[in-house]
Formats: structure tokens, sequence, C-alpha cells
């Protein structure tokens, strides 16, 4: 008996002629996010991909941990593979499920046979592993409505699967499979879950990050680390560029209104970012704006900011309230690091009253008195790049 994994991918099974792109793309990423803890096997059998592990010593237990983070899984189990034969799979499935079957009260069983040459139809097996079992736990009954565990028995090309309950995977699409975007990632709670609502749905992430110092320390900045690898988990690894942003803000400090600091800031933030994403084929920006959380974020705002904007600026959070975007971000585990107490750029030189209904003709009017080329040719000379692992972190080197 030989214990795999077995995955269930949910919306790929809709991708028609296209599908075994998506799945191929699957299979890479699950390969990348065990990488480390063996060497694994992938096949792909009717919607399911079986992980197969080469030797007994990998630690299984980490890597279903691992898997049940990569977006395009909609459920997985741990099972037990086996001989096509009907008293291994009773002595087996007693012997593989016994934790889980003395846990429980009520149980089912299910059974799928795609092999249809084995000699038993799926009502059948599902009579005789359910009678073996209550044989030999009398403290269990069955339940086909609400039962505490599931035992399913799967008839494959190759062997026989076991398993119990299986647990429900990250879901969405496999990172990659919807191209590439760049995540503006500051400190907080917001765009931490903005980066992993988008990775979901397809999309491989690249990091920007605006440092200010002194106004902003390297723990501020270690923290923005720390956030990337927990959705690095989800998205894969994630390349982090980091933007020296103290001379703009100074900048407009010294010499634009008080009241659309913000505004400019971001205005600057956004043309930067696009000259990185065009560098790495990002077809968009990222931000975790919305709408009403602060003056910077009403739809006037907003509009000054989209001016500048030559590609299109997703904003997975746009119609959330801060209780649900904190409920995904405790979800991902990046809450805790979020209110750390360490500021980030956005935080520095924030207006007492900033303005919430500028418009565009009154915030280009306001920058004219700023070198914006030379300002963010001076950035982007001083970026510094780092790769972000969710299980390590490279080392650092200058951007070019």
């Amino acid at each position: 008996m030989n214990e795999i994994i077995l995955v269930k991918n949910g919306e790929l099974a809709l991708k028609g002629l296209n599908r075994r792109n998506f799945e191929d793309m699957l299979i890479k990423n699950m390969r990348h996010r065990l990488d480390g803890l063996g060497t694994f096997d992938f096949s792909s059998q009717q919607s399911t991909v079986v992980v197969t592990p080469h030797d007994d010593v990998t630690d299984m237990d980490e890597a279903f941990a691992r898997l049940c983070r990569v977006f395009g899984i909609a459920g997985l189990s741990r099972a037990a593979s086996v001989e096509k034969d009907i008293n291994i799979i009773l002595r087996s499935t007693a012997e593989y499920l016994d934790e889980r079957i003395l846990s429980a009260r009520t149980f089912k069983v299910n059974a799928k046979r795609s092999d249809k040459t084995f000699p038993l139809a799926s009502p059948e097996i599902c009579t005789q592993v359910g009678g073996y079992i209550l044989s030999r736990y009398k403290h269990l009954s069955v339940d086909v409505h609400n039962p505490d565990l599931i035992i399913t028995v799967e008839i494959r090309d190759h062997a026989a699967y076991i398993h119990g309950n299986q647990v429900k995977g990250a879901g969405g699409m496999p990172v990659g499979s919807s191209g590439r975007a760049a995540l503006l990632i500051s400190g907080g709670i917001d765009s931490p879950v903005a980066g992993y609502m988008m990775a979901k749905r397809g999309l491989q992430l690249t990091g920007i990050h605006f440092a200010s110092p002194p106004y902003t320390s390297a723990r501020a900045e270690q923290k923005v680390h720390k956030l990337l690898q927990k959705v690095a988990a989800y998205s894969g690894r994630i390349v982090l560029f980091t933007v020296p942003f103290t001379e703009i803000q100074e900048q407009i400090k010294d010499n634009c209104p008080e009241d659309l600091f913000t505004l400019i800031m971001r205005r600057m933030m956004m043309r930067i970012s696009q000259i990185i994403a065009a560098d790495q084929n990002c077809g968009a920006l990222i931000t975790g704006e919305s709408v009403g959380q602060v003056a910077s974020q009403t739809m006037p705002a907003i509009a000054c900011t989209q001016a500048v904007c030559s590609i299109p600026v997703f904003r997975p959070l746009i119609g959330m309230d801060k209780d649900e975007v904190v409920t995904i971000s405790r979800k991902i585990d990046t809450f805790d690091i979020s209110i750390l107490p360490y500021e980030d750029c956005c935080t520095v030189f924030t207006p007492k009253h900033p303005r919430t209904k500028p418009t565009v003709e009154m915030v280009e009017k306001a920058e004219k008195v700023l070198d914006i080329d030379a300002l963010i040719e001076r950035a982007v000379k001083g970026i510094k790049m780092k790769v972000i692992h969710a299980y390590r972190t490279d080392g650092e080197d200058d951007y070019e």
C-alpha cells in the first residue's frame, strides 16, 4: 500500500480544447510548490492529478499542506493506492482509515469505477466495503445524508484508490494561466489581499514596493517581504522591486498643495509602476483600493490616479468593506503581519485635510512645478530587486 495525493481540478474541466494546457500549467505549479520535499510523479487521469512520491520518507503532511494552497485545485485527498482486488481493498480501507474511522460516529461509502473490467459494479463495492467496516467497528452507523466520514473507493486503470473526506482546495485558476500583473504592495492589510485575489484568477504576480528612508525603516521593508512570503504560498515565487521614493515625496511636500499630496504621490507611483510592468511583461497593475475607504479612494480621486495609466488597473477590493478584507487577510495569514507598527510611505506626509473631490486638471496644474521625468529616472535607477518564495528568500540584486 502506497500513499498518494489525489488532486481534483475544478474550473479546468470547463476549458474545452485548451484544457490540457491549463492542466499542464497546474502540474508545473505543483512541482514548483513541492520543490525541496522530494521527488514526485504527476499523472493526469480524468479530471484528477495523481501525485505519487518516489520514496516512503517524503513529508506527506507538508506536501499536502502546500498543495492545499495551490490555485487551480478544487479539492484534494490523501489516499492509499492498492491492487484492484476486493479483498485487498477491504483490508486496506480499514488499515489506512483506522484513525479516522475510530473518531467518527457515522459514515457512508462512495465508489467510482472508471475501469469497467473490474468485476464489481459501484453499488456492489459500496455494499461490500460498508459491510466490512460495520463488522469491524461496532460503534459506527450508516448515515447517507450527513456522515462524519465519507469513505471513497476509486477503481482506476492502474490501481484502486482509497481515501476519506476530501479537503477543499484553494480554487481558482492556475497561476500564470491569465498572464502577469504588477502588485503595488504597501505594509497594510489591503494590498496583500488584493494580490491573493488576483493570483487566484490565474495572474502571476510581480511586486512593487515604494520605500522612503529615513521616514520608513528597514523593518517596514522586511514586513513587506514577510507579507509577500505569505501570498507566495498561494501564488508561487514573486519578484519584488523596491523603489526609492524619498526624493519624490520630499519634492511633492515642498512644492505642491498639501491637500493634493497623496494624489500626486499615487500618480507618481503609477507612472513608475508602469515602467516596471512593461519591463516585466505585466499586462496590468493591481492595487488594494476600496471606494470611500480613504480620501484618495473616492471616485474623483481614483479618476485622477487612473488618468496617468495606459494599462488596466485591477482593484479586486473595490466594493468590499474592511471586515470582508480582514476576514481574507486572516485566512491567508497576513493580518498579524500587516498590523505591525512600521510605517510605509503611504502614511508619510499625509495631509491633514486631503481633497476628496479633485479634478484631473487641478492635479495636473499642481504637478507642473515638478520635473517628473527626472524624478522618475532617478528613482528607477535606484530600484532593488528581490526574489521571494513562500519558504525562502533569495538574495538582493541591483535592477538594470
